[in-house]
């Protein structure tokens, strides 16, 4: 008998890692995550009423003692006070007080809540709305919390935001680190709605802090935060444990899809604490099943099945680990990685991202003029359709707009994944391709001629001071491999132009970073880019603009036309 509650329990855990689901009483499990269907007001509102009580919906019936203030909160310019209730799948929150004019909210939705069996919310839910006519950028959370104490001299000070941001707006001049009026050294970097800034040594023990997001910083629409986000802690005297390599290397490529992957601490870790549970891998938001051991320093994790050809995974050590002195990690450790490809031969496969002019990960923008989209969809994943703006008066021809969260019609959401998969799938073809000798370029391109082939370039790459013209047949293809930013400038050069009957199509820009289109350049080709993809004013392309991760913003009066 007890070999088989035995049996079951780990059956049950099973269950729980394929589907992704936490659950504190393995008694009882569906196997079924809740997930939040709607909010009201929706995602992105404005000119939302004072007196509004906020309502939730989830996909199941949820368990009223785990909602209060604490795991279903609203915050403006600061936390507003509340009543919470649950109605069944329901939850409400009504304002103490009516809301501010024209005054931006964020609702947040802990993974604290749980359902009738005790499976957890996976990930907080977000959303943003507005009491005025737009919805404004703001800091929403940030770690190290204002006036924390103890904080360990090897912290990474992160601040999360409550919409996607542009990237290039979230640096050491918008997010600064200060010990009193000294400016701290350090790196700044982005991903998703986090900004993170990396001190380049230690912090000095026992000292005040002060952490600042200017109004420098910018979401993809262009807003600026509406006031300096600012916020202090002080920090104890005590270096916490780290990780100090992983097999694969963040951002590696090309990883066997039988990999175990290791990580290395840089000191002893309490075994206990190296588990399923502070340690997990995922493809997307599904959880990787697989066996976590610990021995020496070293964590490693054995997937169960091999891994998913062309697919991007992303690992997480999380604070629960801990060194045999009870002392937890300063920040969850979270790295990515790509497996081999699935794609072969010569050409570049978009598979059904192949229907997209515009496919991109967290924001999609028309920020002034008349921009038309013809015979070609636009798409958004994860991101969701309120990130999608300036449509009108941009236009699609023989075409439509889909996004994540769309309900209708049905399948939206598997197809927008499957499109971001085979996106990934083609990137990383594009990226290791050589089926012949990649020609190592550098610089500007401006003034070329290039034939048909694979063109590498180590850093960034430029086509500024004349128009590069590809020249071939109707079955050549043009690959450019760019590890950092591709960047053309309009005017006088800067154009892509083809010749000898090839066709646009059949040219692919892979963006290590993220792409800049000049002002009036004409351009051809396929942009895959890691990050974002930025047309300049009144330029055009006969092409696809495909996003992987960040967000593709058209300044004005841009034209895309199937290739």
């Amino acid at each position: 008998m007890k070999a088989k509650n035995l049996m079951l329990t780990f059956a049950i855990l099973f269950i729980a890692l394929i589907s992704g689901c936490e659950n504190d009483d393995f008694q009882e499990i569906e196997g079924v995550c809740p997930v939040v269907l709607s909010t009201s007001p929706d995602n992105g509102a404005i000119n939302i009423a004072l007196d509004k009580t906020i309502t939730v919906v989830f996909n199941e019936e949820m368990n009223a003692a785990t909602f209060n203030q604490s795991s279903f909160t609203l915050q403006g310019t600061a936390l507003v006070a509340g009543t919470v209730s649950l109605n069944g799948d329901t939850a409400s929150f009504v304002p103490t007080s009516p809301l501010t004019p024209n005054t931006t909210y964020t609702g947040r939705i802990k993974t604290s809540v749980k359902d009738l069996t005790g499976n957890s919310l996976q990930v907080d839910y977000v959303w943003t709305f507005s009491t005025g006519s737009t919805v404004t950028p703001m800091v929403i959370a940030t770690d190290p919390v204002n006036n924390a104490t103890n904080v360990f001299l090897n912290k990474i000070v992160t601040a999360d935001f409550n919409m996607a941001m542009n990237q290039a707006t979230i640096n050491g001049t918008t997010f600064t680190l200060k010990q009193g009026t000294t400016p701290v050294a350090g790196t700044v970097s982005y991903i998703g709605t986090t900004a993170y800034f990396t001190p380049t040594t230690p912090l000095t023990a026992n000292t005040v802090y002060t952490g600042t997001v200017t109004t420098g910083a910018k979401n993809v629409q262009g807003t600026s935060l509406t006031n300096n986000f600012t916020w202090t802690f002080t920090t104890g005297s005590v270096t916490a444990p780290k990780v100090t390599a992983t097999d694969p290397a963040d951002n590696a490529t090309g990883v066997a899809v039988n990999k175990i992957i290791t990580a290395n601490f840089s000191t002893a870790m309490d075994p206990l604490t190296i588990n399923a549970t502070t340690f997990t891998l995922k493809n997307g938001n599904t959880i990787v099943p697989g066996v976590v051991s610990y021995l020496g320093t070293t964590l490693s994790f054995n997937p169960t099945n091999n891994l998913l050809a062309g697919t991007t995974y992303t690992a997480t050590i999380n604070t629960g680990a801990k060194n045999l002195a009870g002392m937890s990690l300063a920040n969850d450790y979270v790295w990515n990685f790509s497996t081999n490809s699935a794609l072969i031969g010569n050409t570049v496969n978009l598979g059904s991202a192949e229907r997209f002019g515009i496919l991109s990960g967290v924001g999609v923008s028309n920020n002034a003029g008349f921009s038309v989209i013809n015979n070609m969809d636009v798409g958004i994943s994860p991101g969701v359709r309120s990130s999608i703006t300036g449509f009108p008066p941009a236009i699609i021809v023989n075409g439509a707009i889909y996004a994540s969260d769309d309900i209708a019609p049905a399948g939206v959401a598997a197809m927008l994944t499957q499109a971001k998969l085979d996106l990934t799938n083609a990137y990383l073809f594009a990226e290791g391709a050589s089926y012949s000798a990649p020609i190592t370029v550098s610089g500007d391109q401006g003034g070329k001629t290039l034939v048909a082939g694979i063109y590498k370039s180590t850093s960034t790459l430029l086509v500024q001071s004349g128009d590069l013209t590809l020249s071939g047949s109707a079955t050549d293809v043009w690959i450019f491999q760019v590890a950092s930013a591709f960047t053309t400038i309009g005017g006088a050069g800067g154009n892509i132009k083809l010749t000898g009957g090839a066709l646009a199509k059949n040219v692919f820009w892979q963006t290590g970073s993220s792409a800049t289109i000049g002002d009036y350049t004409s351009f051809v080709g396929n942009i895959l880019a890691l990050q974002s993809i930025t047309m300049g004013s009144h330029s055009t392309a006969q092409g696809r603009m495909l996003a992987r991760n960040g967000a593709v913003v058209m300044t004005h009066t841009n034209i895309i036309t199937k290739p």
